[in-house]
């Protein structure tokens, strides 16, 4: 994310619309259940993290997290404290950048092989390695033009067994709607990093173009692929996510009137919002906000759009990162009051979980 810290009154007024969504005030602690999750009841996991950053899960419930500057992989369980697994070899802290993305192999229990998409010295980059033997990667995709902001980074395994990336323009608006560059783009490949043969074009893993900063991805029931987009100055954005889509950045912000592009299904005011991680659960798309210090909760329709979004955790916790659904049936919810960008408290940053209705 790289905007200014200010808005106009106009667009703070103006955000009371969402397109075709109206936003719901925040409720009263007793009304809050929104998606399936008792958000008056959190459960502190782990504090004292510094910017944690991705979060997966492995096959006995624990959740391996990053920690973006200090490169850290530690291994999370509730009711115990972090353990440090080791330093994720060759990244390069700087800005936006870092240790950031983690993906755990759908295979996991024969390969035992995690994913990272890390800044290396010269690129962002996605790497393979056996738990067991953090230090020995093997590189998945290199190349990905790295800044200090717009680095995109979170990875996924989608339904389909591929992997997918949210892959940042690296402040060069250019490179979203240039289909030679792999930035600002929505990235497809098998796990070995090769282009699957149904990719929309033969030889290349751009899935999705058009894209400013994806840093949420989230599938729902239907295997449909939903993500949280960074805007400018004006809007951010939830898009449904179709292969080949193009989303329209830098021609267009929030939405359009272009029949070139794909508008859309929510936007919010950057101030409302700055979106990062995303999750699905119980029909409900939750995007956590990093300037809008708030958890979204987004019902989507049978169709693939939106309902009224309503905001949870606003101003409580400071801006928050990453959203994942957990094995244990939890919602798990990682502050970023370290990233240079927020007022840590004093056992920031945190991991957080709420439990199911």
């Amino acid at each position: 994310m790289h905007r200014p810290l200010w808005t106009t009154a106009a667009l703070v007024a103006g955000a009371a619309v969402i397109g075709a969504v109206t936003l719901q005030a925040h409720r009263p602690a007793e009304a809050r259940a929104a998606g399936g999750f008792d958000f008056t009841r959190p459960e502190t996991v782990a504090t004292n993290l510094a910017t944690p950053w991705g979060v997966a899960f492995l096959p006995d419930g624990s959740a391996l997290v990053a920690e973006r500057d200090s490169a850290r992989l530690l291994r999370v369980r509730a009711g115990s404290a972090p353990v440090s697994l080791g330093t994720v070899p060759n990244v390069v802290r700087g800005g936006e950048g870092g240790l950031l993305g983690l993906a755990v192999s759908p295979t996991f229990a024969q390969d035992n092989l995690v994913y990272a998409y890390f800044t290396a010295a010269g690129d962002n980059r996605i790497v393979r390695f056996d738990l067991n033997s953090i230090q020995a990667q093997t590189a998945v995709v290199t190349g990905l033009a790295k800044a200090s902001i717009h680095n995109g980074g979170r990875i996924a395994f989608g339904p389909d067994g591929n992997l997918y990336a949210g892959v940042g323009d690296a402040g060069t608006t250019s490179n979203a709607q240039n289909p030679s560059s792999r930035n600002g783009k929505i990235l497809r490949m098998r796990p070995d990093g090769s282009v699957p043969a149904d990719n929309p074009t033969a030889g290349s893993l751009v899935y999705s173009l058009g894209h400013r900063n994806v840093q949420g991805l989230a599938w729902d029931t239907q295997g449909r692929l939903f993500a949280t987009e960074f805007g400018q100055n004006t809007w951010d954005e939830v898009n449904l996510i179709v292969a080949s889509g193009n989303y329209g950045w830098p021609t267009v912000e929030g939405m359009g009137n272009n029949a070139n592009f794909r508008n859309p299904i929510v936007v919010w005011s950057t101030a409302q919002a700055s979106p990062s991680g995303a999750a699905f659960a119980n029909g409900t798309l939750f995007a956590a906000a990093l300037r809008g210090t708030r958890l979204w909760t987004v019902p989507i329709t049978a169709s693939g759009g939106a309902g009224t979004p309503v905001a949870e955790l606003q101003g409580q916790y400071g801006r928050l990162r990453t959203v994942v659904v957990g094995p244990d049936g939890y919602l798990w919810v990682t502050t970023s009051n370290r990233d240079g960008r927020g007022s840590p408290a004093a056992t920031d940053d945190r991991i957080l979980r709420f439990p199911p209705v």
